[in-house]
């Protein structure tokens, strides 16, 4: 009984990541699904969900830009937003997203089952969700526990 508790998490994860890629390919908006693919496998990324409509976006925002500059790698999803505006945004604050997707009607962060924005995603290098954050990213949330578990899917 104890190993079907177990195999729950990771089936729900590898359900997750089927998700993101199939929304891909039905949403016309987003980025071509074979980069997010080929971007998905080999490393760790960071999926995180933002908007411009988002005040606690705009305080975790610098925090990412940093994350970015040392080689992490973040794939950003601007959820249920105006993409003119996401595009202002990210040349205002700076971009520190490897990969853009635009999720305007809210559809693929359904499918990941977001609760709002900012949540970030810990995808490992094979393509599933090991770790899923809501609320800002910070330098607390990263060095107790989402560095770890970076480092944990970096071997």
């Amino acid at each position: 009984m104890s190993h079907r508790v177990l195999f729950i998490p990771l089936a729900l994860f590898s359900v997750l990541a089927v998700a993101l890629l199939w929304q891909l390919v039905r949403n016309s908006d987003g980025d071509d699904p074979m980069r997010l693919e080929s971007a998905l496998i080999g490393k760790p990324l960071l999926l995180n969900v933002w908007a411009t409509w988002c005040p606690t976006c705009r305080a975790e925002h610098r925090f990412l830009n940093m994350l970015a500059a040392q080689g992490v790698r973040i794939v950003g999803m601007n959820y249920k937003d105006d993409r003119v505006k996401a595009v202002d945004w990210l040349k205002e604050l700076g971009n520190p997203y490897a990969m853009s997707l635009f999720d305007g009607n809210g559809m693929l962060g359904l499918d990941l089952g977001v609760y709002g924005a900012p949540e970030t995603f810990l995808i490992d290098g094979r393509g599933i969700i090991r770790y899923r954050h809501a609320g800002d990213l910070n330098m607390q949330v990263w060095q107790e526990t989402l560095k770890p578990l970076w480092e944990q899917y970096s071997r």
